[in-house]
């Protein structure tokens, strides 16, 4: 079983994952200094079924809990692996806005 290596690429917005030194799966981001936005995930039919989706978002969870940021799960995949694993819901952002209509 070949591991999955999870990197982030901060100049193209993005965690990589690669098995093998290939690309096999990515989750695109924007940040801002106390939030990470997970906008879109992708992993390469080549690799599905494989646990590069799973590696990927845990280790990019992982890298926003080690920097202190809150996580907005815009990207369905992450937002349900976040429901599935529920010692990751302590990073979900939480709306602080008092504005109303």
């Amino acid at each position: 079983m070949t591991v999955v290596t999870v990197s982030d690429a901060p100049q193209a917005q993005r965690f990589e994952a690669r098995l093998g030194g290939e690309l096999a799966g990515f989750a695109e981001y924007i940040r801002t200094p106390r939030l990470i936005a997970f906008v879109h995930t992708e992993v390469d039919p080549a690799y599905e079924g494989q646990g590069v989706g799973s590696a990927l978002t845990r280790s990019a969870l992982d890298a926003a809990r080690a920097e202190g940021l809150e996580v907005l799960a815009a990207c369905p995949f992450v937002s349900g692996w976040m429901a599935r694993h529920p010692d990751y819901l302590s990073l979900s952002y939480k709306n602080r806005s008092r504005v109303t209509d």
